[in-house]
């Protein structure tokens, strides 16, 4: 019985020291393609670009349109389908 609380004790530690799955920055040709949708989109420029590993989804930071008055955005977009699914203001 002692062996297996130690096991598990052993296995929860384990568990808990494991790192966090992180967003991750995407790569040249992925960025070239949110760019390409962004500027469909109308935006014309952005803070940070990453995907969320909880969606996953690109998430774009602070992304504005030709027209200042708009404001920021901060948008979700799929990766499967390149389509912006979230657009929401960030003022």
């Amino acid at each position: 019985m002692k062996a297996l609380f130690s096991t598990l004790a052993i296995g929860s530690a384990a568990l808990m020291a494991a790192p966090a799955l992180a967003d991750r920055p995407p790569t040249a040709q992925e960025r070239a393609s949110i760019e390409t949708v962004l500027k469909a989109n109308g935006f014309v420029s952005w803070e940070e670009i990453e995907l969320d590993d909880d969606g996953p989804y690109w998430e774009i930071d602070d992304a504005r349109t030709a027209n200042k008055n708009e404001g920021r955005f901060d948008l979700k977009i799929d990766p499967a389908t390149m389509k912006i699914v979230k657009r929401e203001r960030d003022d």
